[in-house]
């Protein structure tokens, strides 16, 4: 695919081939690793019962420490870097990401249709947060004011965006990323995940005439990201 490099394996071996300050935008969802604070099934009316055990590939340790020298080497001057992340691992990335950009902020995005929680014994889980991180002079694309919120709101990713086989239970909808790309990057430029999944970045990314660049560890999501975007770009050519 023009404008497309798809790597199969661990990202820290691919990330060590790219050349240095090649990459505009880094933008990835790496594991949370929440399955260890799992406090069983949850059983809801009428549907299938949730967990915060959501998959083996969760329970991998990520360090932000390993990929700190790397994810700096790799982005340009005027280059950002957003990482969803969750409320046990932000602390982790703020400590190792902080001394090393100009400005390290977050950003919210607001689920509107988030999981209920039938016995109302709590906040539903309706935000997840995205780390930002950049240095002066970074490149910005706002072209009014209410875009330069950071606070997003769209609903979790659904049929018939939602892939069902292999099902992964992270995917983020293209829209939120869309939202993320077009102000963070310009046409032509490099977006980078090295946690692809399923390949929705990289739809987001083709989609508003940028190049992608995506790893994805697991063998079943690879081959779904490599068959979406082969799609996609195929829709593009007609």
């Amino acid at each position: 695919m023009e404008h497309c490099e798809l790597y199969f394996g661990d990202c820290y071996n691919y990330i060590k081939t790219m050349e240095d300050h090649s990459v505009d935008l880094l933008l990835c969802d790496p594991p949370y690793n929440i399955a260890p604070y799992s406090t069983g099934n949850i059983y809801l009316p009428g549907r299938a019962p949730v967990n915060n055990d959501i998959a083996d590939w969760d329970k991998v340790n990520i360090n932000p420490e390993d990929f700190a020298d790397e994810f700096v080497r790799v982005l340009k001057p005027k280059g950002n870097i957003f990482v969803f992340v969750s409320y046990n691992m932000i602390g982790r990335w703020h400590e190792v990401f902080d001394s090393r950009f100009d400005t390290f902020q977050f950003f919210i995005w607001h689920k509107t249709n988030p999981m209920p929680k039938i016995f109302k014994n709590g906040f539903l889980n309706s935000c997840e947060m995205i780390i930002c991180m950049w240095n002066k002079g970074h490149a910005w694309n706002f072209t009014k004011q209410n875009e330069m919120h950071n606070f997003f709101q769209c609903p979790i990713c659904m049929r018939p965006e939602r892939i069902s086989d292999p099902k992964h239970p992270a995917q983020k909808p293209v829209k939120l990323l869309k939202h993320l790309v077009a102000i963070a990057s310009q046409p032509g430029d490099l977006v980078f995940d090295p946690f692809m999944g399923t390949g929705s970045t990289g739809e987001a990314a083709l989609s508003l005439g940028r190049r992608f660049a995506g790893c994805e560890i697991d063998k079943r999501y690879f081959c779904a990201a490599e068959s979406r975007l082969e799609k996609y770009a195929l829709q593009q050519d007609k």
